[in-house]
């Protein structure tokens, strides 16, 4: 049976797009040590051929180097139909967004209006499927700057539809936003770990009929199981500041007792991973990050197992880590 056979889609919210419940996360290749261009066009050429069709990048991932990389992946397969999401950096630079900061020293109209410009550019495309803003504060939502942008955008079809990527923890910090009719998706980090957007914000996208964007499916990489008491990057990568020695201390036996779950199960710990993802009605799509042919492999026949079962799903919920924004590394 094709590879591309067995891909579940799922409706992108209230637009109603088939997208993959497994997409592609391209934040790896675009700012991760040890990414390779030519490695990762392989990569994505599999994912294709596996039937993913929602690939998600942003500016900031190199600072247009992963779009570059989609738009190049969107030539060589113009049969098919993908979806491209990506995202505007804020003014600022500063991630994530917070209150103290006004919205127009973040996301004014020309500003985003400039963005889509360059990421249109590298991408070589005349659309963007999904525009996200990559920060956000719900204090920023009676801001006209973004509002303008948005409906400006939407109505000369440089973006078919908009989004917001919500702050690391801070599953509920967009509700308002959402209430606007603006927003059509919402990327949030969920996992096994960050049950949190369970609570409201799923709840609240459902009613809504907004797309969900799970992201970060392994926490960086401890739900894969490789990570040891010595993981080390290369300086200025991303994990060095997040597997800080006391997160990473934090982290590694709580990824031991998940290990045993997972092997009670007969699955790896990863399939355990995404398969608790999608087995959540409320998620469109789930992003793993896959720089390399073995990683797509792997990921789509993950995403295409059987659903858990109740009691499996709910054994893995007593693992949930609710984490506070003050804890952010």
């Amino acid at each position: 049976m094709p590879a591309e056979v067995w891909m579940r889609t799922r409706a992108f919210g209230r637009l109603g797009w088939p997208v993959s419940e497994v997409g592609y996360g391209m934040w790896g290749m675009g700012g991760w040590t040890g990414s390779d261009d030519e490695e990762s066009a392989h990569a994505l050429d599999a994912a294709v051929t596996a039937g993913c069709n929602f690939f998600d990048t942003a500016w900031a991932y190199g600072e247009g180097r992963s779009e570059r990389l989609l738009g190049a992946l969107v030539r060589r397969h113009p049969d098919r139909r993908l979806y491209v999401a990506t995202k505007v950096p804020p003014k600022n630079r500063r991630w994530p967004g917070r209150a103290a900061t006004s919205a127009d020293e973040v996301f004014p109209e020309d500003h985003v209006v400039e963005y889509v410009a360059k990421s249109l550019g590298n991408l070589g495309l005349e659309a963007i499927d999904v525009l996200l803003l990559h920060v956000w504060d719900d204090s920023w939502t009676a801001a006209t700057g973004w509002r303008r942008a948005v409906e400006r955008l939407k109505r000369e079809g440089r973006i078919r539809a908009f989004g917001i990527s919500v702050n690391r923890w801070e599953p509920e910090n967009v509700l308002a936003a959402l209430e606007t009719g603006l927003v059509d998706s919402v990327q949030v980090v969920y996992n096994i770990f960050d049950q949190a957007p369970e609570d409201v914000l799923f709840p609240a996208c459902q009613r809504l009929g907004i797309a969900v964007i799970g992201r970060v499916p392994f926490d960086e990489g401890s739900l894969t199981g490789t990570l040891s008491p010595d993981s080390r990057w290369p300086d200025g990568d991303w994990r060095n500041i997040y597997f800080s020695p006391a997160h990473l201390a934090a982290t590694l036996p709580r990824v031991e007792r998940l290990k045993h779950v997972a092997a009670d199960l007969h699955l790896s710990l990863p399939e355990l991973a995404l398969r608790f993802i999608l087995s959540n009605p409320a998620v469109t799509t789930s992003i793993p990050g896959m720089r390399r042919v073995q990683h797509v492999a792997a990921n789509v026949n993950a995403g295409s197992g059987d659903r858990l079962a109740p009691a499996a799903l709910a054994s893995i919920r007593e693992h949930r880590w609710d984490r506070r924004p003050d804890d952010r590394p």
